[in-house]
């Protein structure tokens, strides 16, 4: 093992990689059949085995789970797929092996110091979620449950993020978008202009385009990506891992998925559910009446506003009361600016330096840094923030290396689809938000035990940090430090306050738009509906109101399912967290160093070798509540100008 990062190859890609996750095989499987054929020793000699074993597997997997997501080659994506089976298969034969967890049952609970009892505990716990305990046929049917939802769920996101679809319109289609835009998009050799479904082109076309038809054909074609390719890949996920859960004794898969998570049963999701969606509803219905009645001055026959017309005529109202004018705004967030801006920003407020460095990386456009904190160098980050055919088409924080103390140091990659020019705001903000998860994985990334290194709280944390560090990207002082218009003049402190008082304006909507979402994960997975696209449209029109487009599949386009299966309420259980941790900064001084200091080590540094709710508690000095976020919510905003 070293402490310098992972050298990645400048060509060879398919060698490299077929030996770099082959290699983590062997090692995981020879290090396993050493524990099982040792003299048993103490409980640490076994967890340091474990450990070794853990290491292996993780940063096998993650390097083949990147990579199918990011790397331009379809052939090294197709391989990195089918690395990654292996590495699945291997981590369930592991986890159903009963000799091994007979060998780790056996060793004494009285560990001596707390992350390794901790680290006993979640072992055999894994190992009892696996169904280790079960008879010879049972663990046979989970074992080929597991092995084919790696197969189901890579067959998902590959869909997805290979079905960039695409309407084609006049120029003329165009009126209302920035000039910048209509630049990058000339007629082809008919006349027509392709706008597609990836995001630097679908977020500024259904916020700016004046066209109503034109805006809903491409939000029909972005909501039907997946489709109908992913309708029976889906089905059979839920099916599986119902079975799954009711085989290990839950009686759904919710229940199950839950147990492991700061909210704890699939009961609770559903009352967590409804009583955001009560905390939201007077928002929501203001919000919406606003909208409506903006948009029947241009249709006085106007019944609703529908999911194509959401965002434009949000735009419209915020530009009209609020006079914040997005399309102006984006004049002070050029990419390259923001970029170093995030940098400047985030080491300052957690003592961090960035030094880039020229190192072999999976495409030009991809930037590298070393991440040192005090002077010493505490981990790499890899920056893939541009849309490309065949990448991952969301934006997420990937690992490539797990940190262990004096071993190995943290690497991570953030992936992102942005525009090479000019960026929304609304882009700015996610950027913030998903380098709080990388450097989240750098500073969790010093643990002795792999199991805990980096963002390993439970998952229904793991978004707090990300949402709270979105704070920043709306400060006025922070954002005067970067985002500066063509002529080098800083955004205005006006201009900023207006954005602010505009982005209270549709948090209503938006909160329960996210709360549609989190119920058609929920009872997706609770009640395996046979017609998903009738439970789609039901969630998320019942709790935003906001209208459904006809003959889309939402759900086949949804990524998270993937991932976070029926847990999608993450990200407000995390959002009421993040709220109440924000509450501890001074938003006249977000740079306070004692402040941010006691943030990152009380929160971020410890990773998850203690509970979330230990850890918020010790930073904030008390239990989060409800309290920040309800307050949040309450808060009405005040137009500058009139209707």
């Amino acid at each position: 093992m070293t402490t310098e990062p992972l050298a990645l190859p400048k060509a060879d890609w398919p060698e490299w990689l077929d030996d770099y996750v082959r290699g983590g095989l062997r090692t995981a499987a020879e290090t396993v059949a050493q524990l099982k054929a040792a003299t048993p020793g103490d409980t640490v000699e076994v967890l340091e085995r474990w450990n070794d074993a853990d290491i292996a597997l993780r940063d096998a997997g993650s390097a083949a789970h990147l990579f199918a997501e990011v790397h331009p080659d379809a052939e090294v994506r197709r391989l990195a797929d089918e690395l990654l089976q292996e590495v699945e298969r291997a981590r369930t034969a592991r986890d159903l092996d009963r000799e091994l967890y007979d060998l780790v049952a056996a060793t004494d609970p009285a560990t001596p110091d707390d992350a390794s009892a901790r680290m006993r505990a979640h072992v055999l716990r894994d190992f009892r979620r696996a169904g280790v305990d079960r008879d010879d046929a049972t663990r046979d049917r989970l074992r080929e449950i597991s092995e084919r939802l790696t197969v189901l769920e890579q067959e998902f996101g590959r869909t997805i993020r290979e079905d960039v679809r695409a309407v084609r319109v006049p120029p003329e289609r165009l009126d209302g978008l920035p000039a910048d835009f209509v630049t990058a998009h000339p007629p082809g050799a008919d006349g027509l202009v392709t706008i597609t479904t990836d995001y630097p082109d679908y977020l500024p076309f259904r916020t700016y385009a004046r066209d109503a038809a034109a805006r809903r054909d491409l939000t029909a074609e972005f909501e039907s990506r997946g489709w109908p390719a992913n309708d029976a890949v889906l089905h059979e996920i839920l099916d599986l891992r119902d079975e799954k859960a009711r085989l290990l004794g839950f009686d759904s898969w919710p229940d199950y998925d839950a147990e492991v998570k700061m909210i704890g049963s699939g009961a609770a999701i559903a009352a967590f559910v409804e009583r955001v969606a009560e905390a939201a509803d007077a928002a929501g219905r203001r919000d919406l009446d606003t909208l409506l009645a903006r948009g029947r001055r241009d249709d006085p026959t106007a019944a609703h506003i529908d999911r194509s017309e959401v965002g434009y005529y949000t735009e419209l109202v915020r530009r009209e009361q609020y006079d914040v004018d997005a399309r102006e705004v984006r004049r002070y967030f050029d990419f390259s600016r923001v970029r170093a801006g995030l940098l400047e920003v985030t080491g300052r407020l957690f003592g961090l330096e960035y030094r880039p460095v020229d190192v072999p990386r999976w495409h030009p456009e991809v930037t590298v840094y070393d991440v040192y904190a005090d002077g010493e160098r505490r981990g790499r980050i890899y920056l893939d923030l541009h849309p490309r055919e065949g990448k991952y088409k969301h934006a997420a924080q990937f690992d490539l290396v797990g940190g262990v103390t004096g071993r190995l140091l943290p690497e991570g990659v953030l992936v992102c689809n942005f525009s090479r020019g000019l960026m929304e705001h609304q882009h700015v903000v996610t950027l913030f938000h998903e380098f709080g998860h990388l450097i989240h994985h750098v500073l969790g990334g010093r643990q002795r035990w792999a199991r805990f290194s980096g963002v390993a709280t439970e998952w229904d944390f793991v978004e707090a940090p990300s949402q709270m560090l979105e704070e920043w990207a709306w400060d006025a002082a922070v954002l005067a430090s970067f985002a500066v218009d063509e002529t080098g003049a800083a955004i205005p402190s006006e201009l900023v306050d207006r954005m602010r008082a505009a982005k209270d304006f549709g948090k209503g909507i938006a909160i329960l738009t996210q709360v549609g979402y989190t119920e058609v994960s929920y009872l997706l997975h609770q009640d395996r509906p046979a017609d998903h696209d009738a439970l789609v449209t039901a969630a998320v029109s019942r709790h935003s109101r906001v209208a459904g487009l006809p003959n889309t599949h939402f759900q086949a386009s949804f990524g998270h399912l993937a991932g976070y299966t029926s847990a999608y309420y993450t990200y407000l259980w995390s959002l009421v967290i993040a709220k109440d941790l924000f509450s501890a900064f001074d938003p006249a001084d977000l740079f306070e160093p004692a402040v941010a200091q006691r943030y990152r080590d009380r929160v971020l540094a410890p990773g998850g070798v203690r509970d979330a709710a230990e850890s918020v508690a010790d930073f904030l000095g008390r239990p989060f509540t409800f309290d920040a976020f309800a307050t949040w919510l309450d808060r009405t905003p005040t137009p500058v100008t009139a209707s």
